[in-house]
């Protein structure tokens, strides 16, 4: 398994099989088969891939704790700026083909709308942490404070759960899919944190002779 997640082969058969899915909607698109409203279609679908890409990216720390597989986290990048990806995707339907740029139009959704409010924040969270996911920003930051800016990350996909509950009103089954994997890898990421705190000093009491 570590030979294989070593492989560069890996990480371009993990970047090719991540544009699938926008290969997949392009040639649906190609062959006028996006259903009888395919800007409602395409946005859910950016937005689905969206979502699944940010647990893909938080399921990468667990999984490598658990499988005694450190390698895994060679691929944590990579799947994190392709949540971005499908994230500013989502944005740009909703923005050029729905609104036509229109920013008065734009704006007034915004406010009007909650759903659109949430997963307005929940992308603009992962702005910053898409420009500072290379090395040379870690460098600049210092690991410590990079890594307390990444864990907005959490909050972003809490947004993005929101943001789906929201849409979909009534058929809440998916949302509360993402929610429950979501919560997972919050308790998970607490108890192991809860482990790794040392231990208090014990007090010794006034008048004691050691």
């Amino acid at each position: 398994m570590s030979k294989i997640l070593s492989s560069k082969w890996t990480k371009v058969f993990l970047f090719i099989a991540s544009l699938a899915p926008l290969a997949y909607v392009v040639s649906r698109a190609f062959q006028n088969n996006l259903t009888a409203n395919p800007i409602e279609y395409i946005t859910h679908f950016t937005g689905d891939w969206t979502i699944r890409y940010l647990m893909f990216t938080l399921a990468i720390t667990p999984l490598r704790n658990l499988l005694n597989q450190p390698k895994l986290t060679r691929f944590r990048r990579m799947l994190g700026l392709f949540a971005y990806f499908y994230g500013c995707l989502h944005f740009l339907i909703w923005s050029v083909l729905d609104k036509q740029l229109d920013p008065h139009v734009m704006w007034e959704d915004i406010l009007k709308r909650w759903y659109i409010t949430v997963g307005m924040a929940a992308l603009l969270g992962l702005t910053p942490l898409a420009i500072t996911s290379t090395a040379g920003w870690v460098r600049r930051l210092g690991y410590k404070r990079w890594q307390k800016l990444h864990r907005i990350v959490y909050g972003c996909a809490a947004l993005g759960v929101i943001h789906y509950w929201l849409l979909v009103k009534s058929d809440i089954r998916l949302p509360l899919m993402y929610g429950a994997i979501l919560t997972a890898l919050l308790v998970y990421r607490w108890v192991v944190s809860m482990r790794k705190q040392p231990p208090a000093p014990k007090r010794v009491p006034v008048g004691v002779v050691r």
